[in-house]
């Protein structure tokens, strides 16, 4: 009878050091899934502002003054977004690490 005990004893440290292991992988997926959500917005970020410049640079070059300083002030306000929201991110670490 002791030896079934011991063997069950095994069996639940085991268990939960499995579900303890599985917790931490569960967490760095998540970690990982947000990771690439946010490269994948990064990344249409600069392919939105890579369009805005070669729209610029082709209004500049069609004469279109007009359609250039529009696309300018646009670029120029995804920055600035981009900026805030760097500042903002960087206030937050600061705030979260005393």
């Amino acid at each position: 009878m002791g030896k079934v005990r011991e063997d069950q004893l095994r069996l639940r440290e085991g268990q939960s050091k499995l579900m303890t292991r599985f917790g931490e992988i569960e967490r760095q997926c998540n970690e990982l899934k947000q990771e690439a959500q946010m490269m994948a917005k990064q990344s249409a970020l600069t392919r939105l502002k890579l369009e805005l410049m070669l729209g610029i640079l082709k209004a500049r070059e069609g004469g279109d003054l007009v359609q250039a300083a529009n696309l300018t002030r646009v670029l120029r306000n995804i920055v600035a977004m981009e900026k805030a929201n760097a500042i903002l991110a960087q206030v937050k670490d600061e705030e979260d690490d005393p």
